[in-house]
């Protein structure tokens, strides 16, 4: 099973509002990103979807979805949290399970980027990232056995600090630049 996990619990401290509720082509940022997993999810028996949030207007969106939602209390101390909070709600994993890590504030996602992901949860992956050329990001896919060095993590420190201990094993998954760039301010928005 590959338990997609959507971190949509972030303080937006840069943006100085809730930029995941920011109007993004005519929606809120948070859901281009959700949908884009859901649909991924979607007619699979061997994938899930998780989101962490804090807010309502996001819990009750991922519902809808088909997608749990599950709270992050302490998120605003850092990223950590929330990757806890996500790992706490999919529970005991299986050897052959594997965790797949996306952000909210990455709008520009696409389906046949996760989907390749998904098609490397497979025996013999260790980790995966997104990337194009020599730039690196997310989302980071990562097998069972990398869940103790997860929940080890500490205030703001995100999956990379996992990721970037066995580079030599990490596989890239090649995606659009666009891809990798997030939103931490409004001028960042089209």
């Amino acid at each position: 099973m590959t338990h997609l996990i959507y971190l949509a619990a972030g303080a937006s401290r840069r943006f100085g509002a809730d930029k995941l509720l920011a109007d993004y082509n005519g929606k809120p940022l948070f859901l281009q990103g959700l949908q884009t997993l859901a649909a991924a999810c979607a007619g699979r028996s061997d994938a899930d979807l998780t989101v962490v949030t804090n807010t309502p207007a996001i819990a009750e969106a991922a519902r809808n979805l088909g997608a749990r939602a599950v709270p992050s209390p302490h998120s605003l101390q850092g990223q950590s949290y929330s990757i806890r909070a996500g790992l706490d709600a999919v529970g005991t994993l299986e050897a052959e399970d594997f965790l797949l890590f996306a952000v909210a504030d990455q709008p520009w996602l696409r389906g046949g980027t996760v989907r390749r992901f998904l098609d490397l949860a497979r025996p013999g992956t260790w980790a995966a990232t997104a990337a194009c050329g020599d730039q690196v990001g997310n989302p980071g896919l990562f097998c069972a056995a990398l869940v103790p060095a997860l929940q080890d993590l500490q205030g703001d420190r995100g999956g990379r600090a996992v990721l970037n201990r066995c580079p030599e094993r990490l596989l890239r998954v090649a995606c659009e630049p666009q891809e990798l760039r997030d939103i931490d301010t409004p001028a960042d928005l089209p």
